[in-house]
């Protein structure tokens, strides 16, 4: 979903005069009304795509027809990522400003847990049966270090490579193309640039503007298919240790990647692949019109295509193949996924907090859950939608991406990872711009990595 589908620290104190002007537009915070509760969400920066919106409408009119005398209030936040979780926080910091509920991306709900800034939920949890239901991993995601429980989550996600099958075709490669190498996928690219021009060949999300899409659509998805570490250990943190590992071959194989698409202008321009707001143009341009032959994303763009969506694209399942992200040599598992998602969290300053969750409780029926995974392409985490055949088959793309959960990976999720990120980001846009070699921005994600973990890092 997106997102997605989802803090960056270096950046987000840049954006705190642009947060705080904000806040008068996101509510005047929770305190005030018993009988109110207040939800603030991400709402698209694509004025056309509503589906947040018209999803959490109809929550909103469940909840008070079943509820009398309790009222929703709706809090948009509408902005880019890496503004999103900016203007969360600095809502989250006052019961002035702080909701009843919040829509939190796994990634950062440690670093808020940290920061004392969320609820734990285990005493509601013991109490809803519906808990059950949600798969394992799912749990593991919204769960701080202090083993209680801070959100719901709504869903997950994985990555893969969606392709035009007609900027393939005109470039002589197979509609049914399956890459089986990162050569492989270099290699298309190349054929496009050569003999389909003025389409951009392919895209992998990259720098700073990007914020957390580039670290998990773009890096990640070339890092953890490189078989770095013993025993397919985890490349970003070493879980023996405690520490994050320094940049070794397979981040600095994952950055070549990055240059070299750059490089050899086999992506967007740069200015555009720096722009904050280029998945919306990615989604809403580029892939229906044709322009993008190869996009590294994720398994949620769909929503932006469906009925109602307003850019409504009925022939994308014909009009686009999907393949999975091969490893780097085509070493087992041969394939490579990442997924994420996002949580329904209670500020700790939260002036509504019971009926925040009686909120959540009707967002996650069976039925209302399998709603919004199906309007959202989102992935469930709902043992009993996932098990259900109207939801397998309800739309193109779903088996595809489900199947991908066998091979994904999850980041490691740790109160560090947020300025990790940053890190990571950083050091794609040096090889992006060409202002940095792969050495040298490897050696720069080294020394910010000590910053943010305060040393505590490992090499392999």
């Amino acid at each position: 979903m997106p997102v997605r589908p989802t803090v960056r620290f270096t950046a987000l104190f840049v954006l705190t005069a642009l947060a705080s002007a904000s806040l008068a537009a996101c509510g005047s915070g929770s305190g005030g009304d018993a009988d109110t509760v207040k939800v603030s969400f991400k709402q698209s920066t694509d004025n056309s795509v509503k589906v947040m919106d018209t999803y959490l409408g109809d929550i909103k009119k469940q909840f008070e027809k079943a509820n009398p005398g309790k009222k929703v209030e709706l809090v948009p936040i509408k902005a880019p990522d890496s503004e999103y979780y900016t203007k969360l926080q600095q809502m989250l910091r006052s019961p002035k400003t702080a909701p009843d509920l919040v829509y939190e991306d796994t990634f950062l709900i440690n670093s808020d847990i940290t920061s004392g800034y969320l609820k734990p939920l285990d005493d509601y949890l013991a109490e809803w049966k519906d808990w059950d239901r949600f798969i394992d991993t799912a749990k593991a995601a919204a769960r701080g270090e202090d083993g209680k429980t801070y959100g719901v989550p709504d869903g997950t996600d994985t990555r893969g490579l969606w392709f035009s099958k007609d900027v393939f075709a005109k470039a002589g490669l197979p509609a049914d193309w399956q890459p089986k190498t990162w050569d492989e996928v270099l290699g298309a690219a190349r054929t496009i640039k050569e003999k389909v021009p003025g389409v951009t060949p392919i895209n992998v999300y990259t720098g700073k503007p990007a914020g957390e899409a580039a670290t998990m659509q773009g890096f990640e998805m070339l890092l953890y298919g490189t078989g770095t570490g013993d025993g397919g250990a985890d490349p970003l943190y070493d879980k023996g240790s405690k520490k994050w590992v320094t940049a070794g071959q397979g981040f600095k194989d994952a950055l070549g990647f990055v240059e070299t698409v750059y490089k050899e202008k086999l992506g967007p321009e740069v200015s555009d692949a720096l722009d904050p707001n280029f998945s919306t143009k990615v989604r809403g341009e580029l892939l229906p019109q044709g322009r993008l032959g190869i996009a590294l994303d994720g398994s949620w763009l769909p929503q932006d295509w469906l009925e109602g969506s307003g850019h409504e694209w009925p022939e994308w399942s014909k009009e686009l193949g999907l393949a999975a992200m091969p490893t780097q040599n085509g070493q087992a598992p041969g394939r490579v996924s990442m997924s994420g998602g996002w949580t329904w969290a209670i500020p700790a300053k939260a002036g509504n907090p019971d009926l925040a969750f009686e909120f959540v409780k009707t967002m996650q029926t069976k039925a209302n859950a399998q709603k919004w995974y199906i309007a959202n392409s989102g992935i469930a985490v709902r043992e009993d939608v996932a098990e259900d055949p109207a939801y397998v088959a309800a739309q193109p793309g779903i088996k595809f991406f489900t199947d991908l959960v066998a091979d994904t990976h999850y980041r490691p999720a740790y109160p560090a990872y947020p300025q990790v990120s940053v890190a990571v980001q950083e050091a794609m846009e040096g090889v992006t711009t060409g202002d940095k070699s792969v050495e040298e921005a490897a050696r720069d994600y080294d020394e910010a990595l000590k910053e943010a973990t305060d040393g505590k890092v490992v090499s392999r």
